[in-house]
């Protein structure tokens, strides 16, 4: 299973809008396989395959501590969300070393099928509903920094591209 490439922010590609998936088939179960891997391998908590360039409706989440809790959730929706919110502090596998705090409601009804085509309604709270909710602004072309004030993006953007020219320069070298 390959490790996939992980798209950085701001590249383009990061605001496609997914597709639903249609049939869920051994091609799409390789593709939960190699995201799973790949947001393991980068230490994530959650990866959705716009991230690794693949626009279809698939993220992958695991929230536990040892690593044992993967959830697959293909074509995922809210169903309903809580009025209650909370902020929490996010962070990105494709917006490298930026953390910053985003007001997501605190709990979600999410329905969706699973790695074998089977729908799955559960209600998700604290720490992986802010991750399936992270991951499904992915899902419609929307990155977590889109929360922030434009001042705080921008700053975030040219610190980005100033890091990926240095890693360009040093690779070069």
């Amino acid at each position: 299973m390959p490790i996939l490439e992980i798209l950085n922010y701001p590249d383009a590609r990061l605001r496609t809008v997914a597709k639903p998936v249609t049939q869920v088939d051994d091609r799409i179960r390789q593709i939960v396989k190699d995201m799973a891997e790949t947001m393991y391998d980068a230490r994530g908590i959650g990866l959705a395959a716009t991230q690794v360039n693949i626009h279809e409706r698939i993220i992958v989440v695991d929230v536990t501590e040892d690593r044992n809790g993967l959830r697959a959730l293909i074509n995922p929706e809210v169903i309903s969300s809580s009025a209650q919110t909370k902020v929490h502090q996010e962070g990105c596998l494709s917006v490298p070393g930026v953390y910053d705090e985003v007001e997501r409601p605190d709990l979600v009804r999410i329905r969706c099928l699973d790695e074998n085509g089977e729908t799955q309604e559960f209600e998700a709270d604290g720490l992986l509903s802010v991750c399936i909710q992270h991951e499904m602004d992915h899902l419609q072309g929307k990155v977590f920094v889109d929360y922030l004030s434009r001042l705080r993006q921008s700053r975030i953007q040219a610190r980005l591209q100033k890091q990926s020219r240095i890693q360009a320069q040093t690779a070069r070298a």
